[in-house]
């Protein structure tokens, strides 16, 4: 009798275990994936890429039908996105249904794409739009949620809003939080609504930028090893900005109704590697480790502690097209360089998994470079062969504090722009002319940590679908049986004696 009585402690203690880590299971791995690139790598290799290196969700910026019809039986759970742009005609509920049946009808029936998530907008209260979206924006949540609920798909697909942290209104402490005065009642309705429909609200935290505004922010406040400035906030205490700035979120929540506890979704959160004194690679991997260990480790944040923490990296590779107002990091957010090659060793999985794979099949222009001839040509002209060059391609990299900086003189910041522009026009007859400054030659030029690139030719399709996705979730899906099994062995063994 004692031996069974024991065996049943240890059979309970078992189901315990299951339960409880079952609930504290980390959150499947996930990244932004944009396209604003002069020469973007075929869907299908960025799909075998994200298999490759076990990336289980994605998040879209809009519904390229070549980028979804990638994702067909991938098994990557999908956040399909709406463009700023459309919200104005999505206030139409007829538009918003048609928006429905074109981009995400088509993938849930015979095509099998994993959409779990519609993100209505991007940050679209921004301070800087100057209310552009605020009186649109609720309209198109409401529209589109409901065009979804009509199809069918209202129990599977949520729609949300993703929000830059700036539609909070910060205290002395997190606890002090609310959203911003002008926008308090508009965020109250979005709120509400997106809790009747089991939605997740979704936040855009950017530690990179607080340091990037604010030359007296502390750097090691944006890391996550510790803070010789942490914020004591009664009984919490904040050693890095990213708990701050999701507590932040809780707090404003809860101040509006009884919302502290809704599902809470971190859509972007990374560091750029370029462009900026505080953009380089050491940091970059710093940041990004270091926030993968602290949500793989389910330390929660102090308003949630011991909570898996659901997010989306940004960003999975680097876009030469985007806009440079926010600043000259802005290409360079990508964890993987423009063809696919990893920028730095980044363990996806925590501190002792593996380093990042490239993607496979990806092909180049031919080894060529187009550099200055001090030689030739009318060098008065010089200043304007470089700034054409520039308006025409991405020179980011040669600012202040950026990767070229400290290895080019004035002669080799006019061949790294030759360059780009070279590379950007696919090498084509004439690109290096440049008044008759520019020459093509065979050695790389490229200097220390300034890399002249060779752009990608077409890269080839990306061979079978030779990896699985998700190896943390199968992990733990692997993990769950094996525990199971020496549950019912167990219970087996009990009942016999």
């Amino acid at each position: 009798m004692k031996l069974r009585y024991f065996l049943h402690l240890s059979l309970y203690a078992i189901i315990l275990y299951v339960l409880r880590f079952g609930s504290l299971q980390s959150e499947a791995l996930g990244v932004n994936w944009g396209i604003q690139a002069s020469h973007p790598l075929p869907p299908s290799v960025v799909v075998q890429l994200l298999k490759s290196n076990g990336i289980s969700k994605v998040k879209l910026f809009d519904a390229n039908s070549s980028v979804v019809s990638a994702l067909v039986n991938s098994d990557i759970e999908v956040m399909v996105g709406i463009p700023n742009d459309l919200l104005s005609g999505l206030t139409n509920p007829s538009k918003a249904v048609s928006w429905v049946q074109t981009n995400i009808s088509p993938y849930m029936s015979s095509n099998v794409v994993d959409i779990k998530y519609v993100a209505v907008g991007n940050e679209p209260f921004l301070t800087s739009y100057n209310g552009s979206y605020l009186n649109i924006t609720y309209s198109a949540l409401v529209n589109i949620q409901s065009a979804l609920n009509a199809a069918g798909y209202g129990g599977k697909i949520k729609a949300t809003v993703p929000m830059n942290a700036d539609v909070i209104q910060g205290g002395d402490a997190p606890s002090a939080s609310i959203f911003r005065s002008e926008i308090s009642a508009l965020m109250t309705q979005i709120v509400q609504f997106l809790n009747q429909n089991g939605a997740p609200y979704t936040i855009n935290i950017y530690p990179f930028i607080s340091l990037h505004e604010d030359s007296n922010f502390p750097v090691d406040y944006a890391f996550f090893e510790g803070s010789q400035t942490p914020i004591k906030d009664g009984a919490f205490t904040y050693e890095n900005v990213f708990d701050a700035s999701f507590d932040s979120l809780i707090a404003s929540l809860a101040a509006i109704g009884p919302y502290g506890s809704m599902k809470i979704i971190v859509g972007e959160i990374g560091w750029p590697t370029d462009g900026d004194v505080n953009a380089n690679v050491d940091y970059a991997k710093k940041f990004n480790q270091g926030f993968l260990n602290h949500v793989r480790s389910n330390v929660g944040t102090p308003r949630r502690p011991s909570t898996a923490i659901d997010f989306y990296l940004f960003s999975l590779i680097d876009e030469d097209l985007k806009s440079i107002r926010p600043g000259n990091f802005e290409p360079h957010w990508g964890i993987f360089e423009f063809d696919g090659k990893p920028k730095y060793e980044l363990s996806l999985s925590g501190a002792n998994g593996q380093v990042l794979v490239q993607a496979s099949g990806v092909k180049y222009l031919t080894a060529e470079w187009c550099i200055y001839n001090p030689n030739g040509g009318d060098k008065s002209k010089l200043g304007d062969s470089i700034t054409y060059a520039c308006e025409n391609s991405d020179c980011t990299s040669l600012g202040y504090g950026s990767s070229c900086n400290p290895y080019l003189d004035a002669a080799g910041n006019a061949s790294y722009a030759f360059n780009q522009y070279f590379q950007r026009n696919d090498q084509g007859p004439g690109t290096c002319d440049f008044n008759g400054l520019g020459q093509v030659v065979t050695k790389n030029p490229s200097k220390g940590s300034c890399e002249f690139m060779i752009q990608i030719l077409e890269p080839s399709l990306a061979g079978s679908d030779q990896f699985n996705g998700g190896g943390l979730s199968r992990l733990w899906e692997t993990s769950t049986s094996v525990i199971l099994t020496l549950i019912f062995m167990t219970s087996f063994f009990l009942w016999s004696i």
